[in-house]
């Protein structure tokens, strides 16, 4: 398919599912399919429309749904669209209110901070949502000019009707005889073009969130704009020659304006731009970055081969870049006002992507967003400020309303237009492969629900499964894994063993009654733990446990991944960090076994690990606890060290993988309590115990454009599934010509 091909899918989701599966490609609806090639522009409504009268019938009079649990076997169902997901040009074509000029926020609407600079439209100008007595309103160092302007309005579902009466209705059709293309709106209309055909929906009028900022995007956006401007990358720079003449237009920044050399016109280097030296070495810092199997895509791969620019970024690698990498590799570049700014942008990013918010959160970093803003006003021209950098002021307010994002951003729906891209076989007409390919993915889906012998994609096995483990009464017996590689044999002196025998004793809580004196009758578990291990340890260089998997160092140092990082909590708040040196398995009697990670951990002490800005800092020289070197596998957290090159070779930035696999939902009195105090928006915590096995879109294992996987160049290691096995896994988002690249309009 031609990228200039315009098509666009409508998909419906089911909120009323369980949230692990509701966003899975299995269970989303492809209701309508737009035809193409040319984008129908305001013709959109007019295929819209069978879905809204099913959507009308749906909520006024319902449709009789069978139902196994009822008396009679059927009930009366009613639906009705919740909201709507889609990036923020398909927002302009569905809501009506353009996204373009100087009232392009939908949020803001007629009170949208902006100004007319050299070529463009920048939405600068936030100091208006600061309190009116905030000294910042007074500083001329913005724009030359003090703010006066009173904070936003907030605009009711009332007021957008009323502004809604006085756009006149369109004709549909492109011919003059029937509006034409385009037509000029009047200043009353501000920016809406037409009202929306949801409004014909009874109950559309009255909700507050009706269609999302895409928070995929516009953390794309801001990414590729920060990394453009501090690698001087001269195609997506924000610091142009035009963005200097601001400046000077403005009066302001007078250090930074372009002058005349002679002949030659000299543009002055600015202070949030790297030098030649510290754009390679930020590039050599993005190349060096391992992360664990599963969780990204090798970044080493988007570096430019000078290592001067980063080509190719997808959707997800800014989102790891974002939150991960840009705040360690940008400390020693820029000077601190810059630095510690994007770190609290990165660490709002890293706030608003989590499994549950907050409200008291969110409200917070509402009122830091307009400070943060604020200080990027400071720091970068005016010409930086795009949209996409504006529309980052009102997520908070948006997840105060929407809840956690990953159940209302693009992800899970530009993975399933990757899908429907596959289903194309004849090129001269998509339209028709999709629709047939839809159908028979429909059919095989519906009958592999009864093929309870085969494997299926329900039922099939995740790469990481590490299979069901057997209930113990004494719970050291359920630190079992799934082995990798090939099995050695290790015999441990009698020091060592009579430590990992006497750890394995402390961390058994059912042997508190026998202590004590007070037991209940001896079993055979408790017969096998008392008895000693034998003399000779299986030892493997990776397994699988809880769903993670764990690679000694000694192999990981050999692989383009990195799965060696343990962490553990300690008795209080403190946590101790470390890395895996051995898999060791002890056996009992009985055929009971216990498997421990043998590590070396590093010293955690002032001098050697520092927190700054919510960024862990450890010396991995040195080496603590070399008398307990013992955990049990199933303690074991995951996490990776990445680099840091401000404080020397030595020391790296500590980074939790939060690999999300389960739900945990928790005591339902305490969710009806946090629902009536609204103080919690979803109470959905990751948990590594749990009945109900599920991969959370918030989460880095699934949020992948493409994830780099471990590679296990010893033949007895289990092969990978291949690249059609995993193509669930990964998300294509950007509009390039690669193999990972996938565009198309979309709307849900």
């Amino acid at each position: 398919m031609s990228l200039s091909y315009s098509m666009w899918p409508v998909v419906l989701t089911t909120y009323n599912l369980p949230p692990w599966i509701c966003m899975k490609a299995e269970y989303l609806m492809l209701s309508l399919l737009i035809p193409g090639p040319q984008s129908p522009g305001k013709d959109m409504y007019v295929f819209l429309r069978p879905l809204i009268d099913e959507l009308k019938e749906l909520w006024v009079h319902g449709l009789d749904t069978c139902d196994a649990a009822s008396e009679n076997g059927v009930f009366r169902m009613r639906a009705a669209l919740l909201w709507i997901v889609n990036d923020f040009p398909a927002r302009s074509s569905l809501s009506g209110w353009s996204g373009q000029g100087y009232r392009a926020c939908p949020t803001c609407n007629e009170d949208t901070p902006s100004m007319r600079v050299i070529g463009k439209t920048a939405y600068f100008g936030h100091r208006r949502f600061l309190p009116t007595n905030h000294h910042w309103r007074s500083n001329l160092q913005f724009d030359g000019r003090t703010e006066r302007k009173r904070p936003l309005r907030r605009f009711s579902t009332t007021d957008i009707l009323e502004q809604l009466r006085r756009v006149k209705t369109g004709i549909p059709g492109k011919h003059p005889n029937y509006g034409g293309v385009k037509r000029k709106r009047g200043d009353d209309e501000l920016n809406w073009r037409k009202k929306s055909i949801f409004y014909e929906l009874p109950y559309w009028a009255t909700i507050e969130l009706k269609q999302n900022l895409d928070v995929m995007h516009i953390e794309k956006n801001v990414c590729d704009s920060l990394l453009g401007t501090l690698l001087a990358d001269p195609h997506k720079s924000k610091d142009t020659d035009n963005a200097r003449r601001d400046l000077a237009k403005l009066g302001i920044r007078h250090e930074l304006h372009l002058f005349e050399d002679g002949n030659k016109l000299m543009k002055p280097a600015a202070d949030y731009t790297f030098s030649e030296a510290n754009r390679r070495n930020f590039c050599r810092f993005i190349r060096s970055v391992k992360f664990p199997d599963g969780f990204a895509y090798n970044l080493s791969k988007i570096v430019a081969q000078n290592d001067s620019r980063l080509l190719g970024l997808k959707s997800h690698d800014c989102h790891v870049i974002m939150q991960r990498l840009l705040p360690v590799g940008c400390r020693s570049l820029v000077n601190k006002n810059i630095w510690s700014t994007i770190v609290e942008l990165c660490t709002f990013f890293k706030q608003l992507c989590v499994s549950t918010v907050n409200v008291s959160d969110m409200v917070e970093a509402q009122k830091q967003l307009v400070l943060i803003l604020c200080k990027l006003e400071r720091i970068f021209p005016p010409a930086f400020f795009d949209i996409m950098i504006h529309l980052v002021l009102h997520l908070p307010e948006e997840a105060i309303l929407g809840g956690p994002v990953h159940m209302r951003w693009m992800y899970p729906f530009e993975r399933y237009l990757k899908r429907l891209k596959d289903y194309v076989r004849n090129a001269a007409k998509p339209e028709g492969s999709i629709a047939e390919g839809y159908v028979v993915d429909e059919e095989l889906t519906f009958c592999s629900r009864y093929f309870d012998d085969v494997e299926t994609r329900f039922n099939r096995p995740d790469r990481n499964d590490d299979g069901i483990h057997p209930t113990r009464q004494l719970s050291v017996f359920e630190s079992q894994y799934k082995p990798l590689g090939k099995q050695s044999y290790v015999e441990l002196d009698n020091n060592d063993r009579d430590k990992a025998e006497f750890y394995i004793l402390n961390n058994s809580p059912e042997l508190e009654p026998y202590l004590k004196m007070q037991a209940p009758e001896v079993t055979t578990e408790l017969l096998s733990l008392s008895s000693k291990t034998n003399m000779v340890m299986s030892s493997y260089p990776a397994c699988i446990v809880n769903c993670v998997r764990f690679v000694t160092h000694d192999r990981d140092v050999r692989l383009r991944t990195q799965n060696s990082g343990v962490s553990v909590p300690g008795t209080g708040q403190e946590m101790f960090y470390g890395q895996l040196q051995q898999i060791l398995e002890f056996s009992y009697l009985n055929g009971f076994s216990v498997v421990l990670f043998r590590c070396k951990w590093f010293n955690c002490d002032s001098k050697h690990m520092v927190t700054e800005n919510n960024i862990t800092s450890i010396d991995i020289n040195g080496e603590a606890y070399k008398d307990d070197q013992f955990i049990l596998a199933s303690q074991a957290k995951q996490v990776f060290y990445v680099a840091d090159p401000s404080r020397g070779p030595n020391w790296c930035i500590v980074h939790s993988s939060n690999f999300t696999l389960f739900f945990d939902l928790g005591n339902l009195q305490e969710i009806n309590l946090h629902r009536r105090n609204q103080d919690v928006i979803m109470i959905v915590q990751p948990v590594t115990n749990a009945s109900r096995p599920v991969t959370d879109d918030s989460s880095f294992l699934n949020d992948a454009d493409e994830v780099e996987l471990s590679d296990e160049e010893d033949e007895s290691v289990e092969e990978y599934a291949d690249e059609e096995t995993d193509a669930e896994n990964d998300i294509d988002t950007e509009d390039d010509d690669d193999d990972r690249s996938y565009h198309a309009s979309d709307s849900d």
